[in-house]
């Protein structure tokens, strides 16, 4: 969802006029006396993306030498930054570096949420989970709308600052659930801490630390590690190469897929 209406909302603040006299030029062919340029607009919008992009190339990184569970906290912080310099700044160049921070916390949770709802939850729900996610963004999309459309018409800085700072409700939602889960009990086991992934397992799965159920998840999950570890250390470059599991394939379906929602013509449409 913070992801949805973080990209859902800047749509509808290009538009209002108390944020393009902000942040727009003088132009005496307009009514208001300000316009926002092709290049300013263009800037405001892709900084997201650049920032998406690096946050989520090091996301993984970062959830294995620190846990997913810290990684998201400290995702959460990158992102409250972002969103608090777009809030409070007053020049293009602070909404800017604000809007790459909020993109680079987006990126490392877009990465870290799924890979920490994989490791939690039952191989039943798993998949459902993962692409709640997917769906949880165009939930965004929908209130992200209903602001922009409350707010549009104040005369003052609040028009677009409301829209903005609600993100730091959702952030403080997500960083304040997470403070009361564990951390997977994938990592912990990664880091040679047995123990400490059946109580987490047990906290997960509602049942005693000596239940069968959680002794057995435990073990597959060790034993999986276990066979990882006996493989050859992989690259990036793996992902593509022609191997007997077809990984090339998969990641060129990926990229095609992705490549084709894009054509549709979806971002004409949401900014």
């Amino acid at each position: 969802v913070l992801f949805g209406y973080n990209t859902g909302t800047i749509s509808g603040i290009l538009q209002m006029e108390d944020w393009i006299r902000t942040f727009g030029e003088p132009d005496r062919n307009i009514a208001t006396g300000y316009s926002l340029s092709t290049s300013r607009e263009s800037l405001i919008v892709s900084i997201l993306s650049a920032g998406t992009f690096l946050g989520a190339l090091a996301g993984a990184p970062f959830a294995d030498a620190l846990g997913r569970r810290i990684s998201i906290l400290l995702s959460c912080g990158v992102f409250c930054l972002g969103v608090s310099l777009q809030t409070a700044g007053s020049n293009l160049d602070t909404f800017v570096v604000g809007r790459l921070f909020a993109g680079l916390g987006v990126g490392l949770i877009s990465t870290l949420i799924p890979m920490y709802q994989a490791e939690c939850s039952p191989k039943s729900t798993r998949g459902a989970l993962v692409s709640c996610y997917q769906w949880a963004i165009t939930v965004g999309l929908l209130p992200a709308a209903i602001v922009n459309n409350a707010t549009k018409s104040r005369p003052d800085h609040s028009s677009w600052r409301i829209p903005i700072s609600i993100q730091l409700i959702l952030a403080a939602v997500l960083f304040t659930g997470m403070l009361w889960l564990p951390e997977t009990p994938r990592w912990l086991i990664l880091k040679d801490q047995r123990e400490h992934a059946v109580e987490s397992m047990s906290r997960l799965r509602a049942l005693p630390i000596h239940d069968a159920t959680v002794r057995n998840e435990v073990d597959e999950i060790v034993s999986g590690l276990e066979e990882e570890r006996t493989m050859a250390q992989g690259s990036y470059l793996d992902c593509f190469r022609s191997t007997q599991n077809k990984i090339a394939l998969c990641t060129f379906t990926s990229i095609v897929l992705q490549a084709c929602q894009q054509l549709t013509g979806i971002n004409f449409i949401t900014y």
